[in-house]
């Protein structure tokens, strides 16, 4: 089942009066790990402010570190279905620090909002204190991108030692990609809009993107997205100040960086964010 099918079912649910954890999908079951895939890393276990400890791993820079970067995945399954996204980014020099929000994979808890900003900021903080003075970017996907725009806009410690934030498929806000959800499944058709409003969580991009300036942000979006459409990259992107760039590719949804020139862009964005800065002190 498409994960916009699973969002609408979950959608009615919550209007029939379910449980309110419908906008995570986890698997505690890891299907493969980085020594599998021929990666060097390292298990990563944090503590979050609330006593919850969250699991990640660090897939360790081949040569030289040139930089940190920060994933957070998208809302279903774990880490080791989305290791894909960054398994080339060692070879290139980066350090990848990936982290289960808490209820994923082996990490403890239920998922949840806001709870999932309190596992974001110990891997971040984390992740800081291992960076070797080198630049940390973020790099979200999915409901994760729209995760990390929010923590860089809105958190303190991000706002000031982030490099760059790398924003691929996210959505603007919930009430929109709530209402697409329902609004193109049969069941909840009738009822997106009230849907919507009853999900309408205050934690949307939309609001708060332009508070990353001035640290460089890439909105990355496939224009063949099925499950978020491009147009929600578009708003984010209008609303974001400058510096910023908009990569629109041909991928569908979290595919784009299976295409080499697109993995090719991406580095064009940090390299040149690591000449012109070291860590922010």
């Amino acid at each position: 089942m498409k994960v916009i099918e699973l969002i609408a079912i979950s959608a009615l649910s919550i209007s029939l009066g379910a449980c309110s954890g419908l906008l995570f999908y986890p698997l505690k079951q890891h299907l493969r790990t980085p020594e599998a895939m021929g990666l060097k890393y390292q298990d990563v276990t944090v503590e979050t402010s609330d006593g919850i400890k969250i699991h990640g791993w660090l897939l360790l820079a081949q040569g030289c570190l040139r930089g940190s970067v920060y994933f957070l995945h998208g809302n279903a399954e774990n880490i080791s279905t989305h290791i894909e996204s960054v398994r080339w980014l060692p070879a290139q020099g980066y350090q990848v620090l990936l982290i289960d929000y808490r209820g994923f994979g082996v990490s403890e808890g239920e998922p949840g909002l806001p709870e999932v900003f309190l596992d974001i900021e110990a891997g971040f903080d984390w992740l800081l204190e291992h960076s070797e003075n080198r630049p940390v970017f973020l790099f979200g996907q999915s409901i994760g991108a729209s995760f990390g725009v929010y923590f860089a806009a809105t958190n303190l410690k991000a706002r000031e030692h982030l490099a760059g934030v790398i924003s691929d498929s996210a959505f603007s806000s919930y009430y929109s990609i709530v209402r697409h959800a329902t609004g193109n499944f049969w069941l909840t058709w009738p009822l997106q809009y009230p849907i919507a409003w009853a999900m309408n969580y205050p934690y949307n991009p939309i609001d708060v993107i332009e508070d990353i300036a001035p640290t460089p942000v890439l909105i990355v979006h496939g224009v063949n997205d099925a499950t978020i459409a491009f147009a929600q990259a578009l708003q984010l992107y209008r609303t974001a100040r400058q510096p910023k760039t908009l990569l629109l590719t041909q991928e569908d949804h979290i595919r784009t960086f299976m295409a080499p020139e697109n993995r090719q862009a991406l580095l064009n964005f940090l390299h040149r964010l690591r000449t012109n800065c070291s860590i922010k002190p």
